[in-house]
């Protein structure tokens, strides 16, 4: 890869909570740790976040996410400010300022919105804070249903112009066969380019607390590469693994830029 000035990380609901559907305050501390000590070497860092109803439904207490639309919602308000405290929090100890962003689909295709969108971005930039993305999913009923921040992540990556998209998950990146039912599965280290074969390797859904799965990293993979941006999809559980990343090392699955 070519030097990394300016990444987007995208960071999932399995990879910031628990299986009990609390927050991983240990794991968010170490995220928080290692981005803020990227922008301090000189990067353009931005956060794109997911967890907001995961954090509401056991800050709520409810136990599983509601079905409904309007459960999901309320879900997300009172977790979206939790979220953001937690970040404000963890960012703070470590000297960095955060910045929020709540943006739904129409931020992106409206181009006047589009460009606000696009100055806001390059305004925090210069003052010296992490943008932390995350879709109005108190507001925007379309993106709870049919949206996920894999592509999110990867529309971001666009429109900031930045050199490296990576997507942390709580798998090590896209194995030739599913690593859960076949011991002898591979990590595929390298994708040069999306095929429908690529594709067919991804199975279906995430985890009952995300909504994503392989297949919409790799979908945002091919967003992000078609516009010249590689994307690495690793795993989550050691956000210290972004230095080797940094490093050009061989972490989880490499997408390759055109």
């Amino acid at each position: 890869m070519k030097p990394v000035k300016r990444i987007v990380v995208k960071v999932g609901t399995s990879t910031l909570t628990y299986e009990t559907g609390k927050t991983n305050i240990r794991r968010m501390i170490k995220l928080c740790s290692v981005l803020a000590d990227l922008h301090n070497a000189g990067l353009d860092v931005v956060l794109v976040t997911s967890g907001a109803i995961g954090v509401g439904v056991g800050k709520l207490g409810l136990g599983e996410k509601p079905q409904d639309i309007p459960g999901r919602q309320a879900a997300a308000c009172v977790g979206q400010t939790e979220l953001m405290f937690m970040y404000d929090k963890f960012f703070s100890e470590y000297g960095q300022k955060i910045g929020q962003l709540l943006v739904t689909k129409s931020d992106f295709e409206q181009p006047e919105r589009r460009e606000n969108l696009s100055n806001a971005f390059q305004k925090l930039f210069e003052y010296g804070a992490i943008p932390v993305v995350n879709e109005n999913d108190s507001v925007a009923t379309e993106e709870i249903v049919y949206g996920d921040n894999d592509s999110l992540s990867a529309i971001v990556a666009v429109l900031t112009g930045a050199d490296l998209l990576v997507i942390l998950t709580d798998i090590d990146g896209l194995f030739d066969a599913n690593p859960n039912e076949d011991p002898d599965a591979r990590l595929i280290p390298v994708v040069e380019t999306i095929t429908p074969e690529i594709e067919a390797l991804c199975g279906g859904a995430g985890t009952s607390r995300g909504t994503g799965g392989m297949l919409t990293k790799v979908h945002a993979a091919k967003t992000a590469t078609a516009a010249g941006i590689p994307v690495v999809v690793m795993n989550g559980s050691a956000p210290q693994d972004l230095y080797r990343v940094i490093d050009g090392h061989q972490t989880g699955t490499l997408f390759l830029g055109k």
